[in-house]
């Protein structure tokens, strides 16, 4: 059996990593379209799960709501902490396991993740806890990378170099496909709505974007450092064809749409 103690603290060693700051600038979006997806507004109670350093949270605020954000990751908690204090926004921080929620059932009004709770390694827990804080005949909202998007492919491309993940936990990009995410939520959810959306990213050359990913991205940090150069070189070469198989630009820049998955679920009355 896995130890999941060791591959949470191996995920909050590697979050710890990164200028993750300029990352969520780039995926900011989805969390707008999970915000606006579940309707939060004005008065709402809200739970940002896995929360990075708050976009959704951010957002939730800025619509009046009254928003706790947690993470895994004590440093993403000081980021998001440091984020909304200098925005004068009042958001609690604090962290927190996605399958282990300190909370009471029926808290919040909404629970929302974006590109987070995704990588807990038990998603029926996690499932089972987003659904528990939320009162009944309220929503869940995610934003989950697909598999065969470019981030799910990044992902995959990344896994053959890293050392294997523990063969019992699921892979994160599992909540990228709608019948998965169905299934998963069947006995929580009164109603699920589940659609496809685009992060873009943009850059000018597939050495940006990969200086970008290695420089911002703590999973993506930890590998580069960890391969000695042949093999850091045979990754960099191997991100640049993937950036070509789903780059739309002719220009030589990079304009790539990456496919996720957006999630707004309502809990059964």
């Amino acid at each position: 059996m896995t130890d999941l103690e060791a591959v949470k603290e191996g995920t909050r060693g590697m979050w710890s990593r990164g200028d993750y700051g300029r990352l969520a600038a780039r995926i900011e979006s989805a969390a707008r379209e999970v915000v606006d997806g579940c309707a939060i507004s004005a008065g709402q109670v809200v739970l940002d799960v896995a929360a990075g350093n708050g976009n959704a949270a951010v957002l939730a605020a800025r619509e009046g709501a009254a928003v706790t954000a947690s993470d895994l990751t004590p440093a993403m908690v000081e980021l998001g902490r440091a984020r909304t204090e200098g925005e004068g926004l009042d958001v609690e921080w604090t962290v927190a396991d996605a399958e282990e929620l300190p909370f009471e059932d029926e808290r919040f009004d909404c629970a929302t993740s974006v590109f987070g709770a995704m990588f807990a390694p038990r998603p029926d827990v996690v499932a089972r806890e987003l659904f528990r804080v939320v009162r009944p005949g309220n929503t869940v909202g995610m934003a989950n990378w697909t598999p065969e998007g470019f981030n799910g492919r990044f992902f995959a491309l990344g896994n053959r170099y890293a050392p294997p993940p523990p063969e019992d936990v699921p892979r994160p990009t599992d909540w990228g496909c709608e019948e998965i995410v169905r299934e998963r939520f069947a006995d929580l959810a009164g109603s699920i709505l589940v659609e496809p959306r685009f992060v873009r990213w943009s850059f000018a050359d597939a050495g940006e974007a990969s200086r970008f990913f290695e420089e911002t991205a703590g999973p993506s940090a930890t590998l580069a450092e960890m391969l000695d150069d042949e093999s850091r070189g045979r990754l960099r070469e191997e991100f640049a064809e993937l950036v070509d198989q789903f780059n739309s630009a002719t220009d030589g820049s990079v304009e790539v749409d990456a496919e996720y998955l957006l999630v707004v679920a309502r809990r059964r009355g």
